[in-house]
């Protein structure tokens, strides 16, 4: 998951925001840039729905 620093000249976070918008695909769960706490309810989401 990138992260709006250390991601090359991270532009306040743009250029990390791009490379998740690029690597999009249907059916793929996709989050804001560092926020890892929603990406973790989100798994625990589709977890549940999974049983």
């Amino acid at each position: 998951m990138p992260t709006s620093v250390g991601y090359g000249w991270h532009l306040d976070g743009l250029t990390a925001w791009l490379a998740t918008l690029n690597s999009c695909a249907p059916g793929v769960l996709t989050v804001n840039v560092d926020n890892g706490f929603g990406a973790g309810v989100a798994a625990a989401r589709i977890a549940r729905r999974a049983r």
